[in-house]
């Protein structure tokens, strides 16, 4: 995500310094225009995105910052008492930090097709809006801070049960004799279709997973903070546990590294669905 967003930063005609642990993210950086640095405390930019794998990340980064009156645009999806942490940290040096979750793929994000759900203080969003431009699609202001992620979660929720619904409906096509590239064409703008069907769709109909634009690794995380938070609340969410055990099943058959939308291989093969 922070590779294309920084990408399409460049594309708009910001000055984008960024840092990364890993060597070839920073090449790519520089590859793509902008200019990498060599830590985090090189970065002086008076707004910094943050797009991170961990909480524990996060606090890292948060331990290396300072400078007053800088904006912290905080995307990842974490834990929220963990951004709250980061942020009263931050507060604390004279830095504001936003809680602004994305609503999109990978694949999504390098073309600008990502949704900013924006949180926290208000006069301090209105100041990245232009940024916010530069990488995503849409932006909304959700309100004090953690209703970003909170509206994350939701959008999550739906994601993680239409990745499965898409995997059950092109299963059950193909056990009953249809083309999984017909199926795809026929329903893609029909009265059940979904964005996870049309962004997931084509992976389903190759049954190639290997170009990951959401690891199912990566997406226990996300997983895990969408089933907590409902705990915490109260709130029964019976299709979406019923979606994280088809996910936990591609883990355990060998596809952590690969995309989500391979929860249709593991359909298939509970199905006996044999591909011509």
């Amino acid at each position: 995500m922070g590779s294309a967003m920084s990408g399409n930063l460049v594309k708009a005609g910001f000055d984008v310094r960024g840092f990364d642990i890993v060597a070839s993210r920073r090449a790519a950086l520089k590859r793509a225009g902008g200019k990498p640095a060599t830590s985090i405390s090189g970065i002086k930019a008076p707004i910094l995105i943050t797009s991170l794998p961990s909480a524990a990340a996060l606090h890292s980064v948060c331990e290396k910052l300072s400078g007053r009156n800088r904006i912290v645009v905080e995307t990842s999806t974490l834990p929220i008492e963990d951004k709250v942490k980061a942020r009263d940290a931050l507060r604390r040096t004279g830095i504001t930090l936003l809680d602004c979750p994305l609503s999109g793929t990978g694949a999504q994000a390098r073309t600008g097709d990502l949704v900013v759900f924006g949180s926290g203080d208000r006069n301090a969003f209105s100041r990245v809006i232009g940024v916010l431009r530069g990488f995503s699609r849409a932006h909304h202001y959700v309100g004090e801070f953690g209703n970003g992620s909170k509206m994350k979660y939701v959008a999550n929720l739906m994601v993680a049960i239409h990745n499965v619904s898409a995997a059950e409906a092109f299963v059950l096509g193909m056990k009953a004799g249809l083309a999984p590239q017909t199926i795809y064409e026929v329903q893609a703008n029909g009265a059940g279709t979904s964005r996870m069907f049309q962004v997931r769709g084509p992976m389903m109909v190759a049954g190639r997973y290997g170009e990951a634009t959401m690891k199912n690794e990566v997406w226990q995380k996300d997983l895990k903070i969408i089933a907590e938070f409902a705990a915490k609340l109260g709130v029964p969410t019976p299709l979406f546990n019923a979606s994280a055990a088809i996910y936990n099943a591609a883990m355990a058959q060998g596809f952590g590294k690969q995309d989500t939308g391979a929860v249709c291989a593991i359909l298939e093969r509970m199905a006996g669905v044999r591909r011509r």
